[in-house]
């Protein structure tokens, strides 16, 4: 009998628990999710091609000889892990838009880059500022996804892989399975 209580109990504390969960919005964590790989690729395209970075064991051999190679410094695990580090402060570059067609709702780059075009500023009847909370909110949300994704991000970029917006946003996190836009760029 006591057993069976304890199983009763048992479910129902995790019933409870599971609906208990706050539920994560779906728009500004998938912005944050493509955000986060519209930055990273940018940063790595800034990086020169021609850099490279020793990776490897710095041990010797019984031969004596030392195992190491040179990869490309822009999609090193090492220079990624330093983006990771920084790709949430330029969440302030960012602003709520609103489809003027289909009134969808998504976090969108405002800013132009350092170094863009003249021509680079969108258009700004559409986005909506709402003042610094509506930044850091989606500074805490790519806080969030950076820190359950860092390996899955880490890999992804480090094998060049194609579609990334769609294999990090959609299937790995599922941050953005019902959005509209999931292949769309920022």
């Amino acid at each position: 009998m006591a057993s069976w209580i304890i199983q009763v109990t048992v479910m129902v504390l995790s019933v409870f628990i599971s609906s208990c969960q706050g539920k994560k919005d779906k728009v500004l964590y998938c912005s944050a999710c493509k955000a986060i790989v519209d930055e990273l690729n940018y940063s790595i395209s800034q990086v020169d091609p021609k850099q490279t970075i020793h990776v490897g064991s710095f041990r010797l051999n019984p031969d004596g000889t030392m195992q190491d190679k040179k990869v490309p410094l822009a999609r090193s695990e090492t220079h990624l892990s330093e983006l990771l580090d920084g790709v949430c402060n330029s969440m302030s570059d960012y602003a709520l838009y609103v489809d003027p067609d289909s009134h969808e709702k998504q976090y969108k780059r405002f800013a132009p880059r350092s170094n863009g075009a003249k021509g680079d500023f969108p258009d700004f009847n559409n986005f909506q500022f709402d003042g610094p909370e509506a930044s850091n909110a989606l500074k805490f949300a790519c806080e969030s996804v950076v820190e359950e994704l860092e390996d899955d991000i880490i890999s992804l970029f480090s094998q060049d892989s194609e579609h990334v917006h769609q294999q990090l946003c959609n299937t790995l996190s599922d941050y953005c399975k019902d959005s509209a836009h999931t292949n769309e760029e920022l």
